[in-house]
């Protein structure tokens, strides 16, 4: 099951993307070019370090380098929602040829400043629900981009967990509704494949590190209970508060990246965020040169990661089966 990463399997319409041509009679210009950038996280988190230098080292394969031919404008959120809506705005402003949105939430705020701004999405997960494109292969608008994750990954994330702890019968699903708008249909995935792994899925919607704390709390005082984090800008800025409440409770948890298993996350299966990050610059690089983001399908991400923390794994008294370190593509010892 977690062959995709290893065989790069091809995304929704990106093989064809590849391939296309250069809109015709479109040239780089001479004049510098304005990109802008709006993440989520705090400019001095790691891992959204990680993702800018993804994004600048195939920026510049491609022949665009900050500060000659292109200048990019960043802001960092930091999980406040009304900076995010006011840099949003800032961004806006400066009036930029492309924006890279990160999150549904930046993308949401965007969208209220501009329709005619190109923007490119990472880290969406239903950009049709969300408004942001009338269908993945035709967007017909301002917006198009990678999305993170298909709603089946949810059976997929049970699956795993039953196999390393198989012990489990329940799951605390964190989320926070209001960072995570699409939580539902992963919600209805996870309850549609419990019953095939004898496990109840227990809706636990945070808001904050003080919800968080006590939702973990609680949900702990139940025997055989297990911690399943949605893919959430929220649970991403709070992500080592969830991993030392999982510890401090011996509890097997699955997560949505690599960075909470290499922060002590027992383990994490799903998209390698630099990597969409490497990806969205060969649309940001095309709508540069000329092309409309309604001319760009939606593409899928390339790399999916099955991460597994050992160490962890050993200190909750769980014993990983071979045959899931094998499928493993990264082993923290």
């Amino acid at each position: 099951m977690f062959g995709m990463r290893r065989r790069d399997f091809v995304a929704l319409l990106g093989g064809a993307a590849a391939g296309w041509p250069i809109a015709a009679g479109a040239q780089q210009a001479d004049r510098v070019r304005r990109i802008a950038m709006l993440q989520p996280l705090g400019a001095d988190d790691p891992e959204a370090q990680l993702r800018v230098s993804a994004f600048n080292g195939r920026l510049k394969e491609l022949g665009w380098s900050d500060g000659s031919n292109v200048r990019i404008d960043y802001r960092w959120a930091s999980g406040d929602a009304v900076r995010m809506r006011a840099q949003a705005a800032e961004l806006v402003s400066v009036k930029p040829d492309v924006i890279l949105g990160v999150s549904t939430p930046v993308v949401a705020a965007l969208r209220q400043e501009t329709l005619t701004i190109p923007i490119v999405f990472v880290q969406v997960i239903d950009p049709v629900a969300a408004g942001f494109v009338i269908s993945l292969a035709r967007p017909g608008g301002n917006v198009t981009g990678i999305t993170n994750f298909e709603f089946t990954v949810g059976g997929k994330w049970l699956e795993t967990l039953k196999e390393i702890s198989p012990q489990l019968v329940r799951v605390a699903v964190l989320y926070n509704p209001k960072t995570a708008p699409y939580a539902g249909s992963l919600l209805g995935s996870i309850a549609s494949a419990a019953p095939s792994f004898a496990i109840e899925p227990t809706d636990t919607p945070i808001q904050d590190a003080a919800e968080i704390g006590r939702a973990i709390d609680a949900f702990a005082q139940k025997p055989n209970s297990g911690l399943l984090v949605l893919p959430d800008s929220t649970t991403l800025l709070h992500r080592d508060l969830i991993i030392a409440r999982a510890a401090q409770h011996r509890l097997p948890a699955v997560y949505p990246f690599r960075y909470f298993a290499i922060n002590g996350g027992l383990f994490s299966y799903g998209t390698d965020a630099a990597d969409t990050h490497r990806q969205a610059v060969s649309y940001v690089d095309r709508i540069l040169r000329g092309t409309k983001p309604e001319d760009l399908p939606v593409q899928a991400p390339i790399k999916f990661e099955l991460v597994i923390n050992l160490k962890t794994a050993k200190a909750l008294g769980l014993d990983v089966p071979p045959s899931l370190l094998a499928r493993a593509d990264e082993v923290i010892e």
